[in-house]
């Protein structure tokens, strides 16, 4: 071993300056100021300002047990019985009792029929429908917020359960804030023992989605609310139409709220546990789903946000920039300089990969620390220390080369369209009118 880290660093110590700037210019240029300074000032900045205005926020919560509006949770699954038992254990266990839970199964051919049933008749589940043929998650949700009577719909996956102050809390920012379209809650893995697959999982959503939507939303460029755990004002989803058809639905509603000038706020307080894939195979699957919403909604069905007319929003303008730009362009750039090594000197990367992995260690370890401050369950984090050296591995080679792959299946192939996630018949419609 001592051998292995003698030779490591000697090969470290063969770069010079201008050899790291001529093939890493933008890791010192963009990745450290973005995930390091910026990220890091922006933490900051949301932090003390959080204390500051604690008084405004125990207000806005007087405010809201005041008011106590009906909340709609609005789930629509398909073959998530097995969930279900965990998802109304959560419920119940809410701080927050003035709520109307509706389960909408999308075409299911599990048991969630016979298990959603039993809950409605124990009122358990407030409403429970049964559509028997599938039409996709968009369409399931369009149905339960027809019978929905609540100020807010809390839209929620089937796999997840509830931290039992996450309604309360995912609430309250629309009491604190103007004209707040969307609030999004924190994601934890609630498997990460599961597998290393989730693990990682477990590490990426605390470092990465976690601190990254608490910065993004502190910026003004959140620009996605999940699926798996978010909140909208009724009157605005029956103003836009409840959810487009097709797949991809948490970022294109999240877009179209943004258009209307509204805001999308990002509650750290508000935690919902999810089930995450166990499998790098069914992660790999999940994560090109995911991956190709970028050029379907930023590149493609939402193109106008980049022209300037009178509808034009420069925060929406900057929002969808710096994810083109690091989410795609970066990506893009990775895989050339790379293969541009391989080809002119393929003996570098023996020097190259070592440094890369070196700086991108040390932005993990500071996001490590980071979350420290964010998590509530440190010491579960803290026995997560061991996986660190995994990070730049996990985030920098497998997620990117995943992405990469979404990315050009979605410009050349139209990938989305295909994917069995989502219902053939709805994917061909979405894909007729552009949605």
């Amino acid at each position: 071993m001592a051998d292995f880290w003698e030779g490591y660093f000697r090969m470290l110590q063969q770069l010079d300056w201008e050899t790291i700037m001529k093939w890493g210019w933008f890791i010192l240029l963009l990745d450290i100021p973005r995930y390091v300074i910026v990220e890091g000032l922006a933490l900051i900045w949301s932090r003390s300002r959080r204390l500051i205005t604690r008084k405004k926020w125990k207000q806005a919560r007087q405010i809201l047990w005041t008011e106590y509006p009906l909340v709609t949770v609005l789930v629509p699954g398909h073959n998530e019985g097995r969930h279900l038992s965990k998802l109304v254990a959560s419920m119940k266990k809410q701080t927050y009792k003035h709520i109307e839970l509706v389960v909408v199964d999308d075409g299911s051919t599990d048991n969630t029929a016979i298990i959603g049933q039993s809950f409605e008749k124990k009122g358990d589940i407030d409403i429970f429908l049964r559509c028997d043929e599938r039409g996709g998650k968009a369409s399931a949700a369009n149905l339960g917020l027809r019978y929905a009577k609540g100020k807010f719909i809390v839209h929620l996956d089937a796999d997840s359960s509830l931290a039992p102050d996450a309604l309360e809390k995912i609430l309250i920012p629309f009491y604190r804030y103007p004209h707040v379209g969307a609030v999004g809650g924190n994601l934890v893995v609630r498997n990460e023992s599961d597998s290393l697959t989730t693990t990682m999982q477990y590490m990426e959503y605390i470092q990465s989605i976690s601190v990254g939507r608490i910065v993004l939303s502190k910026l003004g460029l959140y620009k996605i609310v999940s699926g798996a755990f978010g909140a909208f004002p009724r009157k605005l989803l029956d103003r836009m139409g409840g959810w487009d058809i097709g797949p991809g639905l948490d970022g294109d509603i999240t877009v179209k709220i943004r258009k209307l000038g509204y805001k999308v706020l990002f509650e750290e307080n508000a935690v919902c546990m999810t089930h995450v894939p166990t499998t790098w195979k069914a992660l790999t699957k999940q994560r090109r789903r995911w991956s190709r919403s970028l050029i379907r909604f930023r590149l493609r069905k939402h193109i106008d946000v980049w022209v300037p007319d009178k509808h034009f929003s420069w925060l929406n303008f900057v929002a969808f920039f710096e994810n083109v730009f690091f989410g795609f362009v970066l990506d893009f750039m990775w895989i050339f300089y790379t293969l541009k090594i391989l080809i002119v000197a393929p003996a570098f990367l023996l020097v190259w990969f070592p440094f890369k992995y070196t700086v991108y260690l040390g932005i993990a370890i500071l996001q490590y620390i980071c979350s420290l401050f964010i998590i509530k369950d440190r010491s579960k984090m803290l026995k997560m220390c061991i996986y660190i050296p995994l990070v730049p591995l996990y985030m920098g080679y497998y997620m990117r080369l995943v992405r990469t792959v979404a990315y050009i299946g979605e410009m050349f192939f139209y990938e989305s369209y295909k994917d069995i996630w989502n219902p053939a018949k709805t994917s061909k419609k979405a894909k007729e009118f552009g949605l």
